[in-house]
Order: structure tokens, then C-alpha cells, then sequence
């Protein structure tokens, strides 16, 4: 039993980096607008693809799990 209470203990952990993350981020500004990011506007239709952003925080938050995995 726990496993499933430490399992639990860092599933709210990362609900609140995840939560602190979400509010923080409409406070930088260059993210979402990276150089990269695909946005295509047409009339009536707005197309956006964040093809950097989404890559950049894959490498930051690879780099958090290597670190909290040794």
C-alpha cells in the first residue's frame, strides 16, 4: 500500500508544479512565439502549431526527469 501512497504523493507534487506552471506562463512573453512556431492566417481561420515551443519544453522537461531519475 505504499507504493500507491508515494505514487499518489508525487502525482499531486507535479499537479502543483503543473498548476504553478499554468498561471506563471501568460508571464513570458516569447513563449508561444518562438522562432519556429508555425502560425498560417487566413481569412476566418487562424492555424497555430507551437513547433518550437513544444520542443523546447520536451528537452527541459527531459532534463528534469534524467535529473529527479538518478
Amino acid at each position: 500500500m505504499s507504493a500507491v501512497g508515494r505514487m499518489l504523493v508525487i502525482l499531486g507534487v507535479f499537479l502543483i508544479i503543473a498548476g504553478i506552471g499554468l498561471s506563471l506562463a501568460p508571464r513570458i512573453p516569447w513563449l508561444g512565439r518562438l522562432p519556429g512556431d508555425i502560425v498560417i492566417k487566413r481569412e476566418g481561420f487562424t492555424f497555430y502549431f507551437p513547433l518550437a515551443t513544444c520542443i523546447l519544453l520536451s528537452l527541459v522537461l527531459s532534463l528534469l526527469a534524467r535529473i529527479f531519475n538518478r
